[in-house]
Parts: C-alpha cells; sequence; structure tokens
C-alpha cells in the first residue's frame, strides 16, 4: 500500500514537473523569504547597513521521489554610505532537472526623506541547466536509454535583474524582476525543453511596536510569471525581546507554515520553517522543511542592541 502511494504521488510528481518545464521554470521557492530577500531583488544588497550573509536549505514535499530541493547562499554589504554589493548561488534540484544560478550584485541607496531611503539594484550572472531523462526510465531492451539523446547537459544563459526596495525603520516595499533575459532550453532535436521566464516581483512589510520587548510584523510576497498560477504568500510574525521570533504563514492554495527563529548571539541567527501542503500532494509526502543560518557583522553598537525585523 504504502508504494502504491509512493507511486502515485510519484505520477503526481511527473505530471507537475511537465507543466514545470513546457511553460516556463519558475524560481527557487522560500518560506523564509524574509531572510534572503536579495536572492530575488537585488536592490536589498547593503540595506542592512552591516556585512549580512546567509546559508538556507529547502527540503521540499518530503518523502516523495524527485520532489524539489533548493540550496542558496547569499552575502552582502553596503560599500560606504550609498553602495551596496552582493553575491548570490542557489541551486535547485527537482525531478530530472538540475539548475544552479549565480549572480552578483551591485545597488545603489539614496535618502529621499526624513526616515526613508529607496535604494535601486541591479544583478548579473549565470544560469547552468541539466535535464536527465534516463531518471524517467529504467533503461531499454537494447541495453541504452533511447530518451538520453533529449538531455540538457550544463547549458548556459546570461542573467540580468534589477529591482527598487524603499524602506524606513519600521515599513518597506520593493519590486524586481531577477531575469530580464527570457532564454530557451533545447534538446538534440532542437524542440524547446524548458525555458526561463520572467517573474515578477511585489514585496511589502510593516512592523508594529506592541511593546518595549515585543514587536508584530505583517508581510507579503508577490509573484507572477507567465505559464504559472499567481503565487501569494501572506506572513505575521513576532520578535520577542530581540531574540526570538515566531509567526506563521499562508501561501495561497499552496500550504500553510510555522516558523521560528532565534538569535544565538550579535552575530549569529538559526531560523526553521515548516510548511504543510494543501494541494492534491499532501497525501503522499510529510511537508516541507526549510532551515536557515545567518551571520552578521555589526559595525556598532546600536545596531547589536536593536536589530532591524527585516
Amino acid at each position: 500500500m504504502k508504494n502504491n502511494i509512493s507511486k502515485i504521488g510519484a505520477i503526481i510528481l511527473m505530471l507537475w514537473a511537465g507543466t514545470f518545464f513546457v511553460h516556463g521554470q519558475q524560481d527557487s521557492q522560500f518560506t523564509q523569504y524574509m531572510y534572503n530577500t536579495m536572492t530575488f531583488n537585488p536592490a536589498y544588497a547593503g540595506t542592512r547597513e552591516v556585512f549580512s550573509s546567509i546559508a538556507l536549505y529547502r527540503n521540499q514535499w518530503t518523502g516523495l521521489n524527485g520532489a524539489p530541493e533548493t540550496m542558496n547562499f547569499a552575502m552582502h554589504g553596503p560599500v560606504g554610505n550609498k553602495v551596496g554589493l552582493g553575491f548570490s548561488i542557489t541551486n535547485d534540484r527537482i525531478f530530472i532537472a538540475n539548475e544552479t544560478e549565480i549572480d552578483f550584485v551591485f545597488s545603489y541607496i539614496m535618502n529621499v526623506s526624513e526616515n526613508g531611503k529607496l535604494s535601486l539594484g541591479i544583478k548579473g550572472g549565470l544560469n547552468f541547466f541539466d535535464i536527465d531523462f534516463s531518471r524517467v526510465n529504467t533503461g531499454s531492451p537494447n541495453g541504452g536509454d533511447p530518451s538520453a539523446q533529449y538531455n540538457v547537459d550544463n547549458e548556459f544563459a546570461p542573467q540580468i535583474g534589477a529591482g527598487a526596495f524603499y524602506y524606513s525603520e519600521r515599513f518597506y516595499v520593493g519590486a524586481s524582476i531577477p531575469n530580464i533575459l527570457e532564454t530557451e532550453h533545447f534538446d538534440d532535436s532542437n524542440n524547446s525543453t524548458a525555458g526561463e521566464r520572467l517573474h515578477f516581483y511585489f514585496i511589502t512589510g510593516y512592523v508594529f511596536n506592541l511593546s518595549n520587548d515585543i514587536k508584530f510584523k505583517p508581510a507579503g510576497l508577490l509573484k507572477a510569471v507567465s505559464g504559472a498560477p499567481l503565487q501569494i504568500d501572506l506572513s505575521a510574525n513576532f520578535m520577542f525581546y530581540d531574540r526570538f521570533t515566531l509567526g506563521a504563514a499562508y501561501r495561497w492554495d499552496a500550504a500553510m507554515s510555522v516558523l521560528t527563529g532565534f538569535q544565538i548571539d550579535d552575530r549569529w541567527m538559526v531560523g526553521y520553517a515548516y510548511d504543510w501542503e494543501t494541494t492534491a500532494l499532501s497525501q503522499y509526502n510529510g511537508g516541507s522543511h526549510e532551515i536557515f543560518l545567518r551571520f552578521e557583522l555589526f559595525n556598532n553598537r546600536k545596531k547589536i542592541i536593536s536589530p532591524r525585523f527585516f
């Protein structure tokens, strides 16, 4: 019975992945996107006003063979008062596809009001893409796998992205297109196998000081891409004593999540999130796990005492 359920889940995943390849790939998905915002909005680079680095791992739909698995590492920081620089590398594995993105980020930060700043950012990099169709079939009577002739082997394409990010002490809003270039990947028969499509991101949030020791931050992320459903993430997070965070999130028609984080000391923070699927896949997997580790170098005591909540 367990094997049958696994097979049914695998079939659903294959159908979902087929739509993924034909209609355009989705960018990496994160529940704790508020901690690696620079990955999809280059204007975020340098806005924390400290050197910041993060390593994040996501294991989606655990127990389902070929389910998405994502690893991300990013770092960024200010150079002077107006420039931010950053670097990001992301690896996505899903079913028969393996994709790696490497990006270099530049931002320019301006004072636009007494308390508000506007950052404009650009990024450039490379996308490396593989598809191994031999993972679909077990082989052929002739000892070879005919599907292998359609493999995509380490193809690469340039990436250019842009974004804007406005922020003050409590409020932020941003918009971005992580990759302006649309790229098609081809198999040996010159038929399109998969393609990079334009992704549009909009992010916003506000921090309420409920007391001297408790902060509350509702936030939202909207992602749109041609050939895929509109994705809306809504979250509500509390921070207690500038150390412990706890919250919940809802991904529209997809998943519900719990999020927690702990500021270990002035430099290190660790966080974890768990997703419950609300789609048909929920009965074939054990949910999704996501963990991150952040390291920051503060340049003055004020920022250590009162860390920014975004």
